[in-house]
C-alpha cells in the first residue's frame, strides 16, 4: 500500500477508552495542542504537529476541529513511514496528512449523519458514515468524540487518514 493510501486511510479516530484520560487532564482553557499533550496519547501526533510547523495554527483562534489519531494509529502505518514524513524535505507531504486531519469550524458529533462530507483544511474532503451507533470518518472509526477545548473540539479516530 502506497503512502499516498495509507494517508487517505488516515481516519477519525476516538477511543472511548481515551475518553477518561481526556477527562482528567482536560481543562476548558486548554487550547486543541494542550489538550493532546495533556492526554498523553498522541506523542507522535503532537511530535508531527511541531514538525510540521503548525503548532501556532492550531493554538489559534480556530475554531477547529480535528480528527486525532493516536499513537497507536501512527504504530500501525508501515515501518519507517512516520520517520520518513519527520524528515525535512517530505514536509510539504507532513503539513498535507496533518491539514486532511483537521476541519475549519467546530463540528459535533450531532452536526454528522451518514453521508455527510466535510471539508478540510488540506483542501480535499471527509466522508462519515454512521452506523450501528459508530461514526467513521474516511474508513476510520471515532473512539471518543466531542472533547472539548478553548479552540475547537477533538474527535479521536484510530486510523492516519491520508489524503489522495
Amino acid at each position: 500500500m502506497t503512502s499516498t493510501k495509507l494517508v487517505s486511510c488516515f481516519a477519525l479516530l476516538a477511543l472511548v477508552a481515551v475518553m477518561p484520560i481526556f477527562a482528567a487532564h482536560h481543562e476548558k482553557s486548554q487550547d486543541i495542542v494542550d489538550t493532546a499533550i495533556a492526554a498523553g496519547d498522541f506523542n507522535t501526533l503532537v511530535a508531527a504537529v511541531q514538525a510540521a510547523g503548525l503548532v501556532d495554527t492550531l493554538k489559534g483562534d480556530g475554531p477547529f476541529t480535528v480528527f486525532a489519531p493516536t499513537d497507536e494509529a501512527f504504530a500501525a502505518l508501515p515501518e519507517g513511514t512516520v520517520e520518513s514524513l519527520l524528515e525535512p524535505e517530505n514536509l510539504a507531504k507532513l503539513q498535507a496528512i496533518l491539514t486532511y486531519h483537521v476541519v475549519p469550524g467546530k463540528v459535533m458529533a450531532v452536526d454528522v449523519a451518514d453521508g455527510t462530507t466535510a471539508a478540510t483544511v488540506q483542501g480535499s474532503t471527509v466522508a462519515f458514515v454512521v452506523a450501528d451507533g459508530s461514526v467513521m470518518v474516511n474508513g476510520a472509526t471515532v473512539t471518543a468524540a466531542d472533547i472539548t477545548t478553548s479552540n475547537g473540539v477533538i474527535h479521536v479516530i484510530d486510523t492516519v487518514l491520508l489524503p489522495e
